[in-house]
């Protein structure tokens, strides 16, 4: 059956329209509660692009929420993020009514245009996160992010004045900061899930360089390790920094450096044959790279073992 072309929302009130939402207070900024929005038949099982940021906190039964292939249930609720143009789908099970709760909010572009915001606002990996890597808060971390969602519906259902933007956007900065110190602090505690997908990771890489047919393959790619582990390439760079202080493309590398280091202590093979064996095609750019992690160059190695 063919996928079913996404429906796409332009602006806050076009959302709030379809949602059977009163007018939106203000054109460009919105908090919903969940609870109000109105499930239609017209609206299950689609798929659907917002030209806008959106942020909630939604905790929901019978309902899954989907995000490219990756889908997850809200029965516990968690914060997650997308930014303009990502394809997200909302599912209801058409046997129960979905108790719903919680909250999103929608800041169009055209509200952080010219500001600060609309610069560091793309600098926030999470907004490329996939369903199944959402936040999920403790109760003292809820209590601070709705306090937060509350300061802004207040600012912008007061009267509207030449502070107000400023103010909703700091509101929106101090929102997306304690948004990251949570991811990190998710990272560490949430410590066996993580660490399975470190040593996911070192089994691949392993396997990978010890494969018969690496010179063909070339090196693996970020995003060959991130679909191999199904999570996305921001999500598994930021934990793999958060836990090792190593980027994705690091840790790829430094793999690389222990097998060609097995390599030129073990075999006869020459330094181009290695080079090749690696997957590199020149045999200078294996030396050049070579030298560049390890202050030597591929012979020098090989001579401290002789």
């Amino acid at each position: 059956m063919a996928m079913k072309k996404p429906y796409r929302i332009k602006t806050i009130r076009e959302f709030h329209k379809f949602r059977g939402l009163p007018a939106p207070e203000h054109p460009l900024i919105s908090v919903i509660d969940y609870a109000s929005i109105k499930h239609s038949d017209e609206s299950n099982a689609m798929s659907w692009v917002l030209d806008f940021y959106a942020i909630s906190l939604k905790k929901s039964s019978h309902t899954n929420f989907g995000y490219g292939y990756q889908q997850c249930d809200f029965d516990e609720g968690s914060l997650f993020f997308m930014a303009p143009n990502q394809v997200f789908r909302v599912e209801v099970d058409k046997n129960h009514v979905p108790v719903n709760s919680g909250w999103i909010l929608l800041i169009h572009p055209d509200f952080i245009w010219g500001t600060a915001l609309a610069k560091t606002i793309k600098q926030y990996d999470f907004f490329g996160y996939a369903v199944n890597e959402a936040l999920f808060l403790s109760p003292k971390e809820e209590s601070i992010i709705n306090g937060i969602i509350q300061s802004i519906q207040q600012e912008y259902q007061a009267n509207i004045d030449k502070f107000s933007k400023q103010i909703i956007g700091t509101h929106i900065e101090n929102l997306l900061s304690y948004s990251e110190r949570f991811y990190n602090r998710q990272f560490i505690t949430r410590g066996k899930v993580n660490h399975q997908i470190l040593e996911r990771l070192e089994m691949l890489l392993t396997d990978y360089f010890n494969s018969d047919d690496l010179e063909i393959k070339g090196l693996p790619s970020v995003q060959y390790v991130s679909e191999e582990l199904n999570v996305s390439q921001s999500y598994l760079g930021r934990l793999l920094r958060v836990l090792t202080g190593q980027n994705t493309q690091q840790h790829i590398h430094e793999k690389l450096i222990e097998k060609a280091k097995e390599e030129l202590s073990t075999s006869s093979l020459s330094v181009s044959e290695i080079a090749y064996v690696l997957g590199f095609e020149h045999s200078q750019s294996f030396s050049k790279f070579f030298k560049a992690k390890t202050k030597r160059t591929p012979l020098e190695f090989r001579q401290s073992f002789n």
